[in-house]
């Protein structure tokens, strides 16, 4: 059921690896796919324009809340590659502990700053009653997105890829069933699908923590190990915080652009929801080859088989590339008809906004791609306060469309942000990626320290 990311040809070890994590993810975005459908075609309009315009807020705090866990499980892959077996132990204990401790703190913080947040950005009176039922309940979640967020990156941490996708598929069922069952029969709205979400990422965490406690033969987590220490907390927060910022940091900006963007009614809302929800399928397998070379990344860091990081890097960047240009033909092509699938009663202007917008994101593409490859790279090294840089420049990309070019070319501008917030992350991923490649390069060269790769291609 296992990848050796150890051995073999680095490429072909990460696209394997990638391939489970992309279904998974498909099925995550599911969630809110399924959700905008079922609530788009059985509520309305405005019960859809409600769903998406909190999409901003819940990445600020859902996002942030996952970020962490994301950096909790760096030094378990660290500690898997070099084969520490007890202070891998250690760290996954750790960090199933400082996942629910920290899940809930939040969710006790959210529920007192969503409302003030919803009049922040300036929600429509007509969807902001709604907007709030739905995050409301969906922040009840958060301490169990967290803990299925941190128990699938410890199986991912250890090799394991497929099993995380065998929890998901069984909880969409449930979510889909619940969505049908709530929204449609029991006619709940924006309420019966927010428990749907909630109810199926139980499910989901459910699965993955007796897996992972009980079923992972290289993983013996025992109950000391569950008691939170201090010292490895901290170096697991160092590495998380990072990585949340920039989810925390990258929010404010779509909170931000949100508001510009409420600012031209629902039928813009609605529009931005439903091809941003067409533009997130599409984003799966770039983001999530970069995912995956994040655990490459880390065993081999690990495992101080650097040549092999340098040579995953490299070709995964191009085949990234490559599968931007695809995604672009997709987006522009095929978009604007999946569009169709969230809205009930056609409406001229809100189809008009979201082929502007599919029409736009789908020329800028390759911008993400580079984006992807090396946040998750630096990730996995290690150096994730990268991922809060990156997070800085697409807060400043943002930003600037929200306030500098939306009075001035109105919609358009709204279309261009994510490419601006891209490039501006780009470029200071690229650069320290480069000063690490740098110093990868004479480690090799010296040849101190370093495992021999048994094959590299």
């Amino acid at each position: 059921m296992k990848n050796d990311l150890l051995k073999g040809s680095p490429v072909r070890s990460v696209v394997l690896f990638a391939l489970p994590i992309m279904l998974s993810s498909l099925l995550q975005y599911s969630y809110n796919f399924v959700d905008n459908i079922i609530v788009g075609r059985y509520v309305g309009t405005q019960a859809l324009a409600a769903v998406g315009n909190i999409g901003a807020i819940n990445s600020f705090i859902i996002g942030a809340a996952l970020g962490l866990t994301s950096g909790f499980t760096i030094p378990v892959a660290q500690r898997f590659g070099a084969r520490d077996m007890k202070a891998m132990n250690r760290y996954a204990g750790n960090s199933i502990a400082l996942s629910l401790i920290i899940g809930i703190a939040i969710m006790i913080i959210a529920h007192i700053v969503s409302d003030p947040i919803l009049r922040l950005i300036n929600t429509p009176d007509d969807i902001i009653e709604l907007s709030a039922a739905y995050i409301n309940i969906l922040y009840f979640g958060v301490p169990i997105q967290m803990l299925f967020n941190n128990f699938t990156g410890i199986a991912r941490a250890l090799g394991d890829s497929k099993r995380p996708l065998y929890f998901l598929i069984v909880s969409v069922i449930v979510n889909l069933f619940l969505d049908i069952l709530l929204v449609k029969n029991f006619q709940m709205g924006v309420e019966g699908a927010a428990i749907a979400t909630v109810f199926s990422y139980f499910v989901a965490a459910l699965f993955a923590g007796i897996f992972v406690l009980k079923k992972e033969k290289e993983l013996n987590v025992t109950k000391n190990d569950l008691v939170p220490d201090v010292k490895i907390g901290w170096e697991q927060l160092k590495l998380g915080i990072p990585v949340s910022l920039q989810f925390t940091i990258t929010s404010i900006g779509s909170m931000v652009l949100q508001s510009a963007i409420n600012g031209f009614g629902s039928s813009a809302i609605a529009a931005i929801t439903a091809a941003g929800r067409v533009e997130q399928i599409m984003n799966i397998p770039m983001s999530n080859l970069g995912v995956s070379n994040a655990t490459f990344v880390s065993q081999n860091y690990g495992a101080k088989q650097y040549e092999r990081i340098l040579k995953s890097v490299k070709n995964i960047f191009f085949l990234d590339v490559a599968i931007s240009v695809a995604c672009s033909a997709v987006l522009i092509l095929a978009g604007p008809s999946v569009v169709k699938l969230f809205i009930d009663e056609p409406d001229p202007q809100i189809f008009s906004y979201a082929n502007q917008y599919l029409y736009t994101i789908g020329g800028c593409y390759v911008f993400v791609s580079i984006l992807f490859v090396f946040r998750n790279t630096l990730q996995g090294l290690g150096a994730t306060y990268a991922n809060a840089i990156a997070g800085a420049g697409e807060l400043v990309g943002r930003f600037l469309v929200a306030f500098l070019l939306t009075p001035v070319f109105g919609f358009a501008a709204v279309c261009f942000a994510g490419p601006c917030a891209w490039v501006l992350a780009d470029i200071p991923l690229v650069v320290i990626y480069l000063r690490k490649r740098k110093a990868f390069k004479a480690l090799i060269k010296s040849q101190e320290g370093v495992m021999p790769c048994r094959t590299i291609t």
